[in-house]
């Protein structure tokens, strides 16, 4: 690892450019919390699979940037959904590696093999799936940084604005289609390409927890307690079965720990 990470200037730099946005808005708020507690949980994952503290702060910066194109998401198309809008990881990594911001917040050469795996970790983060192709550090980057998003996002999903959106969902009697609880028993994500109601969009993000990649992850997940918070909402009966149904694959009807699932 060649590249030094300053963590004040990256903070400072951060700082800087989020206050090009309106943090009086709730989503703007959400994202830079949000963008704090990623790079945090980056660096316990990291820490739980290296000593070398070089590595760990290029797990924290990983986080600390993945969601810098959000804030142009929202700015642009005033939403943060990109199936109508951009794909917020591909406009990101475009305006740090392409546009060279990256350079306000470390100094990586254009042909170094750091910055190369920085940007495949930003442009991969909200994949449903990584190339297969990766090297091992690359792969070993883009996964932690892919947990410490999901584990993160459960917590989102429980605050302002989703828990008015959660309180929706307790009175939705429709339950999931059949693609959906295809993924649920497959233990996989559901592909973004669907057109889900509220009840399939909780389902899709709970989901998640099947593919957190290490163990320290899930750790965390269980830890936090968000997930068990969304896996118990207070639902309508033909939902509450199909909840049911995914809390058992998850290997936690009973309250099971995620952390100890195979």
């Amino acid at each position: 690892m060649t590249v030094r990470i300053d963590r004040e200037r990256v903070e400072r730099a951060f700082t800087e450019y989020a206050g090009h946005y309106d943090a009086g808005d709730v989503k703007i708020r959400l994202k830079i919390d949000h963008t704090y507690r990623v790079a945090a949980i980056a660096e316990r994952i990291a820490c739980s699979l290296t000593d070398d503290p070089e590595r760990v702060d290029f797990a924290w910066l990983s986080g600390m940037l993945h969601d810098i194109g959000r804030f142009e998401q929202l700015r642009r198309y005033g939403t943060f959904i990109d199936r109508l809008s951009v794909d917020h990881a591909e406009l990101g990594a475009d305006l740090l590696f392409v546009d060279g911001l990256i350079g306000d917040f470390a100094e990586m050469q254009a042909e170094s093999a750091e910055r190369a795996m920085m940007e495949t970790a930003i442009r991969q983060h909200n994949k449903l799936a990584l190339p297969e192709d990766l090297d091992e550090d690359t792969a070993m980057y883009a996964n932690i940084l892919r947990d410490a998003d999901k584990c993160d996002i459960f917590r989102v999903l429980t605050e302002p604005p989703f828990d008015e959106r959660n309180g929706r969902i307790t009175a939705e009697t429709r339950p999931a289609r059949d693609s959906v609880m295809c993924c649920v028993l497959e233990h996989r994500c559901v592909p973004r390409g669907e057109d889900l109601t509220a009840f399939e969009g909780l389902l899709a993000q709970c989901c998640m927890a099947f593919e957190l990649f290490y163990p320290e992850s899930r750790r965390i997940a269980e830890e936090q307690g968000y997930l068990d918070m969304l896996l118990h909402l207070d639902l309508q009966p033909g939902p509450r079965e199909q909840m049911e149904i995914l809390r058992r694959e998850l290997g936690r009807p009973d309250g099971d720990r995620l952390s100890e699932r195979a």
